[in-house]
């Protein structure tokens, strides 16, 4: 069997782990494909290096496909996602000083998002009465689900995203001391750097992706639309790759392997211990409060690996919410082309999902 090369980008995120493990669990040499993944800097580059060829498929925010799809943000560059790579996953984290601020402001348990988002528009009010700089939030990337769910806590407490509050981009591995120098007072991110920002005593997690919203979409396996078409056997088997890993990625007893290849110094860089106990669900909150146990908190399994249609709706619902585009009949076409359930089910039914160990 002749083997074809591929060159992969990622970023170092825990739902970037069904691409490490189709890799370095064998899935991908299994179906004749030499892996090699390449760990990226930021959002920006990864799109603009699949867009231009240096990656032949991405780990990638699914809005950031359909913005590039779009030519939204200044960049046209049409994607394709026969499958995705994970649902829900991320948490928006405060620094201890606006948590103990926004835990004093609260009327109610501040475990509830309406309750929180109040205390953070009394917050947000008492700043500007005394003449303070707005609080500053930060998401990875300029379309993503981060920003959305963002907007959806503030909407909660009668705040807008980019006017009550202000907005920046951080990407995923600047979180932790874009909060501990004060440049962001809180920040939306996948996992693992609410929980690296929380184990650095710098942050306090105040909610998780599914207290705004359960099956949330998050990333996917991006391809050059093109590209699809042209090199359906690449796709093919590294779709069949990824379908393998994620049976062998949802059995617990392999989340303490898992956690293991994702720290390596060329993937995650972070130690073994937290990665596992995110996989486990069970997450460290900081502020001195218990760790909570979430259920699913970031899901592997084939059912969110279906690249839903129906999921552009809420990107584009999402965009319209922070001010980023006014969508039509024809985006919204164009945003539910991007997701492939059809390719999806093909390599599911060509290829049995048989993992080897």
């Amino acid at each position: 069997m002749t083997t074809l090369h591929l060159r992969v980008g990622f970023m170092p995120l825990v739902d970037c782990a069904l691409v490490v493990l189709a890799k370095d669990e064998g899935f991908a040499e299994a179906e004749g494909l030499d892996l090699e993944l390449v760990r990226e800097v930021s959002w920006s580059n990864l799109r603009d290096k699949l867009n231009v060829r240096l990656f032949d498929a991405a780990h990638m925010l699914g809005p950031a496909a359909i913005a590039a799809t779009l030519g939204i943000g200044g960049v046209k560059a049409p994607m394709a996602a026969p499958l995705a790579l994970n649902r829900d996953g991320a948490a928006i984290t405060l620094s201890l000083r606006r948590f103990e601020e926004l835990s004093r402001l609260a009327e109610g348990d501040v475990a509830d998002t309406a309750v929180s988002a109040r205390a953070l528009a009394a917050m947000v009010a008492h700043r500007k009465a005394s003449g303070l700089p707005a609080l500053t939030f930060a998401a990875v990337f300029g379309f993503s689900m981060h920003i959305y769910l963002l907007c959806e806590w503030l909407e909660k407490g009668g705040l807008k995203l980019g006017e009550d509050v202000r907005f920046e981009v951080v990407p995923p591995p600047q979180t932790v001391e874009a909060l501990a120098s004060g440049r962001i007072d809180g920040f939306c991110a996948g996992a693992p750097w609410n929980s690296a920002a929380v184990a650095a005593g710098v942050g306090a997690m105040v909610h998780a992706s599914v207290d705004l919203r359960r099956n949330c979409h998050d990333k996917v396996l991006a391809w050059r639309a093109d590209d699809v078409q042209r090199r359906p056997a690449a796709v093919s088997k590294l779709g069949a790759a990824i379908l393998n890993a994620s049976a062998w990625a949802c059995r617990p007893e392999n989340f303490a392997r898992m956690a293991h290849h994702l720290s390596a110094a060329d993937r995650l860089a972070l130690p073994a211990p937290l990665i596992e106990r995110i996989l486990h669900g069970e997450l460290i909150q900081g502020a001195d409060r218990p760790p909570r146990h979430i259920e699913r908190f970031i899901r592997f399994d084939r059912e969110a690996l279906r690249p839903d249609p129906d999921d552009a709706g809420w990107v584009l619902a999402g965009m319209e919410q922070a001010g980023q585009i006014v969508a039509t009949p024809q985006m919204r076409d164009i945003a539910r082309g991007v997701f492939l359930p059809a390719y999806f089910e093909g390599i599911f039914a060509n290829h049995p999902i048989m993992p080897k160990h």
